[in-house]
């Protein structure tokens, strides 16, 4: 294998991946590297305990791990090849029976929207052969979009795991339920954590896309609701067609029900069922604007059962401008749960959504104006316009608007000097979340954030360590020579030595 060529997913890998929400891969090593990078571990964790974030310079050969063809070309296709690693890292080792609770990761406490579109992915790494008696990261399949846990405990014969020999890894998108599963034989098992960030929206197909359309799995390696109309979304915004699903009503013949079958299959009691009409409904598109769907879906935004809401909302994003008013509606007025999942469907409505959302920033809910910001961010470029009235929400009492507001502003881009400057100021804010997601964003405007260059070295000095860190690759990113000169400067003097111990402080 070509150690400089990555290789890239094909395109039932990332059908999978947007249907799924992860991928089991493995590396090329020879067993010996893995042999001695668990020996490491193992002298490491006992003489020292965990080096938590410090575990890629004290580990030194899983630099090699992160310059693998196999793992640069998993994360060159789902998060575009300007990808970032994030300044949090984590070596988990597990030695227990007792199986850890479903959950999702957190940002640090960080209160921000979930996100379908993966910005966000994770590497879970495997240095030793794990078969399913050591406990390998469990992982429920297709429930990255969902808020809420829609499966029992005991569901283990859905559940995925990362089993495998050494040099395996999962690809997970950042948001799905996942826990560590039971160790049984009582070793050590590592499994290396380590997150990653998308830096650029995409602008065409960064995998080996040889279909140009979406193509719906034929099987799935669990059972998981249906979701075509988002997934289909989900593949036209990974492949920088955004919006384009918009405009591919299917019909009913295509779909295989009639509008009416559909709209009283939404009423029946069994879920599974009710969530596949709100999708088939969603697919129709336009050609059910004259039988009442817009308003079966909006009905179905309120339903218990959140795939069944989210099918309605990405549905409605497909309905025209009768859509997104039933959804702008929903987000100003229904419960919060509900209006959250309105914005998701106005997050892919495109640019006729925009001036209804502009005018939602003005709710006396915080949690209103969050999920319409976060809407207009996803929206990019299209929602230029409400560059203005997003700054002006940057003073906003409640920290969760802001912290939506910079990461909004950081993806919409344009007019560049503005957001440059708004984010600028942003740096000094109180918040400190607020203060490392300004890193990130900045880091997505690249040279054009060249002004900020003086206040990220000021971050650079930051009392927390994520500020810092985003500060310094937003540093990398803009990529003047100013700012290398200070990003240089910074990593000179914050020196990490590899080799360095209680045990060898300094020699030899």
């Amino acid at each position: 294998m070509n150690q400089n060529e990555a290789v890239l997913l094909t395109d039932e890998q990332m059908r999978q991946f947007i249907t799924e929400g992860f991928l089991i891969l493995k590396t090329d090593f020879a067993p010996e590297f893995h042999q001695q990078l668990v020996q490491q571990l193992d002298q490491v964790y006992e003489e020292e305990g965990n080096p938590g974030n410090n575990l890629l310079p004290r580990i030194r050969e899983m630099q090699k791990v992160f310059e693998n063809p196999v793992i640069q070309g998993a994360l060159t296709s789902v998060l575009g090849p300007n990808y970032m690693m994030h300044t949090h890292r984590h070596g988990h080792r597990n030695n227990t029976s007792q199986p850890g609770s479903w959950h999702k990761d957190s940002y640090w406490g960080y209160k921000r929207m979930r996100n379908h579109h993966p910005w966000w992915a994770m590497i879970m790494y495997f240095p030793q052969d794990t078969p399913a008696e050591l406990g390998p990261t469990g992982v429920m399949p297709g429930t990255q979009n969902y808020n809420t846990r829609i499966f029992e405990s005991d569901e283990s014969d859905s559940e995925a795991t990362a089993k495998g020999a050494a040099g395996t890894f999962a690809l997970i998108h950042y948001d799905i339920w996942h826990r560590s599963t039971p160790n049984v034989l009582g070793k050590n098992r590592y499994m290396l954590k380590f997150e990653f960030m998308r830096t650029q929206a995409p602008q065409a197909p960064s995998w080996n896309n040889q279909v140009k359309e979406w193509v719906t799995p034929a099987s799935f390696s669990a059972p998981i609701i249906q979701h075509e109309a988002l997934w289909r979304e989900t593949w036209n915004w990974l492949s920088g067609q955004a919006g384009r699903s918009r405009d591919a009503s299917l019909s009913a013949s295509e779909v295989g029900d009639s509008v009416e079958q559909l709209m009283n299959q939404l009423k029946q009691e069994d879920q599974a069922a009710r969530a596949a009409a709100a999708d088939k409904l969603g697919l129709l598109g336009t050609n059910a604007l004259h039988a009442g769907a817009v308003e079966a879906l909006a009905s179905a935004l309120e339903d218990s059962f959140e795939p069944v809401a989210l099918n309605a909302a990405y549905g409605l994003s497909r309905m025209g401008q009768q859509g997104i008013d039933s959804l702008l509606q929903a987000l100003t007025k229904g419960e919060v749960s509900v209006s959250r999942t309105a914005a998701y469907g106005l997050s892919a409505s495109g640019k006729q959504a925009v001036s209804g959302l502009i005018q939602s920033l003005g709710s006396k809910r915080a949690e209103t104006v969050a999920h319409a910001v976060f809407a207009l961010g996803e929206l990019r470029q299209s929602a230029a316009e409400a560059v203005p009235a997003l700054i002006s929400l940057l003073t906003h009492e409640a920290q969760y608007v802001r912290h939506e507001v910079v990461e909004a502003l950081g993806n919409i881009g344009t007019p560049s000097g503005q957001i440059v400057a708004a984010l600028t100021k942003c740096l000094q804010d109180p918040d400190t979340q607020v203060r490392f997601m300004t890193g990130l964003s900045l880091a997505k405007l690249g040279s054009s954030a060249e002004d900020a260059v003086p206040q990220l070295i000021t971050a650079l000095d930051d009392e927390n360590r994520y500020v810092r860190g985003h500060a310094a690759e937003a540093l990398k990113h803009i990529g003047t020579s100013r700012a290398k000169d200070a990003l240089i400067n910074f990593l000179l003097d914050s020196r990490w030595c590899p080799t360095t111990t209680p045990a060898s402080t300094f020699y030899p």
